[in-house]
């Protein structure tokens, strides 16, 4: 079971389109809105990954897709 979030996906959502479109570093946005630095930094190349300018990294769906893979697999061969 995944840990509980400690920021509401309203933060979330507010947040990253603040970063990429005002142009101010991660860490002064984040300081604006009380969040830490990593996390935000962490959110924005998610959603730079999600919108595809970012093709080194997994996209949400991908992450979703594989963590489903690893799991059938592991249950297949009763590593569980």
């Amino acid at each position: 079971m995944p840990a509980p979030r400690k920021y509401p996906d309203e933060l979330r959502e507010r947040a990253v389109p603040e970063v990429q479109t005002s142009g101010r570093p991660v860490a002064h946005v984040a300081r604006d809105l009380g969040i830490h630095k990593e996390a935000l930094r962490g959110w924005v190349r998610q959603a730079e990954a999600d919108q595809g300018s970012r093709p080194d990294l997994l996209t949400t769906a991908e992450r979703t897709e594989l963590t489903r893979l690893v799991g059938s697999a592991l249950a297949e061969t009763g590593d569980l």
